[in-house]
């Protein structure tokens, strides 16, 4: 398995050298047009400098004239125009006013914030934005072959895209996936890694879907049902790892958790077992979905993107409460807040297992839970987008937050040379920030 270290930091691309160079990957001549892309000075400004060199070498003191009544027609202008251009900045103008606007195109990625958490050491991952464009290309065409084309209630497009591109870039000897439905995900695994043995552990068997034409059995599997063990943490991974398999590293080894299962609880056991490369599917945002997740953990005050606030006239709340009519997924405050305003995990409550089981926790608990998810997280990923709402046509999840897409909105060009329009609309539709994890000890416990 390649080894994930700290990689060089870039400096970030201006706009044109970004689409010069992917113009110039995917078969573009790299060429920018400055002439779409230069400012151009106002009308104001051109006429002070036309006025200004024809009097200046001439007449100074018509040029002070000139300058002072050009001074006083422009805060004349300002004082007569409407209030909401006299008024200060606020966050309120800048966001919610461009989101009436914008939703439908630019859709305002990450304006809600976007919490993550921090690696101890700063870790970064290896591949970049051009390596997951690359990656899209490889994989459309894989994606068309899938054996199940309506994986409905299961991965969509991109964390398919995700679980591919992820594993086959880590390129591990063993692949373990707790939570199996009927073998889509199993299919993408073995897509990555055409030799390699996966551990399925699962509530029903795939090959029960077989007569309906609705599932994938994989054949250099072993299947583990839980009515006969339990649960993830019940097995003997020593047993079954070194002894049945031949592996003695554990970090050779890739978990994906699409349990829906609390993240901490799985992320405890995965560190105790041994473990060190983790995917989680169902990375739900705070105050959705039916688990305790590493979106919600990390979602603090005190974190870059994190913290809320329960109040119905803030700006906050405004902003949700547009943005409910435009996404099935986006949150109100009526919603994410819940009693004396306990807006962590779900309205308080640190839920697991399908919402079976939810268990109050106080602000002070979740910080304590933040604290120590970051000890042992060597390496924190979220998967973003594969491309904007008004190219994949998506209404499920906020982009308010949610990371930038891989293919920001109106690169339509890109988004149909990479193959992305053959598929329809509805496989974009699930997008719930799968995240990646390399994990180890504690610094204080080693």
């Amino acid at each position: 398995m390649v080894e994930i270290g700290l990689s060089a930091r870039r400096a970030p691309w201006s706009p044109r050298a970004r689409a010069a160079g992917v113009a110039a990957a995917f078969g573009g001549s790299g060429d920018v047009d400055e002439s779409k892309t230069r400012k151009h000075a106002s009308f104001a400004a051109r006429l002070a400098k036309n006025v200004t060199g024809m009097v200046a070498p001439t007449r100074p003191c018509l040029l002070a004239g000139f300058l002072f009544l050009l001074v006083l027609l422009v805060a004349v202008f300002i004082y007569l125009s409407p209030p909401r251009f006299r008024a200060s900045p606020s966050f309120e103008f800048s966001l919610v006013d461009s989101v009436d606007g914008l939703d439908s195109i630019a859709s305002e990625f990450g304006i809600l914030g976007v919490p993550r958490c921090s690696s101890k050491h700063e870790k970064i991952v290896e591949w970049t934005s051009m390596d997951l464009l690359k990656g899209l290309e490889e994989f459309v065409p894989i994606y068309e072959t899938r054996p199940i084309e309506n994986n409905k209630d299961g991965m969509g497009f991109d964390h398919s895209f995700g679980l591919w591109f992820m594993t086959r870039w880590l390129k591990p000897d063993l692949m373990i996936e707790s939570g199996v439905f009927t073998g889509h995900s199993t299919w993408v695994l073995r897509q990555a890694m055409p030799n390699a043995p996966i551990i399925s552990i699962l509530r029903q068997h795939p090959e029960d879907y077989l007569g309906e034409g609705l599932a994938y059995v994989d054949k250099n599997s072993t299947y583990f049902p839980l009515m006969d063990f339990g649960d993830f943490e019940n097995l003997n991974w020593e047993i079954l790892i070194m002894e049945k398999h031949g592996i003695s590293d554990f970090s050779q080894v890739l978990v994906f958790f699409n349990d829906h299962q609390s993240h901490l609880k799985r992320l405890k056991q995965a560190l105790k077992a041994g473990f060190q490369h983790i995917i989680f599917d169902n990375n739900y945002d705070t105050g959705t979905g039916d688990h305790y997740s590493l979106r919600q953990i990390c979602d603090q005050y005190y974190t870059r993107g994190g913290g809320h606030f329960c109040m119905k006239d803030d700006d906050e709340a405004r902003i949700r409460e547009r943005r409910k009519s435009l996404w099935e997924k986006a949150v109100g405050i009526d919603e994410l807040c819940g009693m004396n305003n306990a807006w962590w995990g779900i309205r308080g409550h640190m839920n697991d297992n399908f919402n079976l089981s939810s268990e109050y926790i106080s602000y002070f608990e979740h910080a304590q839970n933040h604290r120590f998810a970051e000890s042992v997280l060597d390496v924190y990923w979220e998967l973003p987008p594969v491309a904007g709402p008004s190219l994949t046509h998506q209404t499920r999840y906020d982009p308010a937050r949610a990371p930038n897409p891989i293919i920001e909105d109106g690169r339509f060009d890109l988004f149909q040379r990479l193959g992305l329009t053959r598929l329809e609309a509805s496989v974009f539709n699930r997008y719930t920030q799968m995240v990646y994890l390399q994990i180890s000890a504690p610094d204080s416990d080693r």
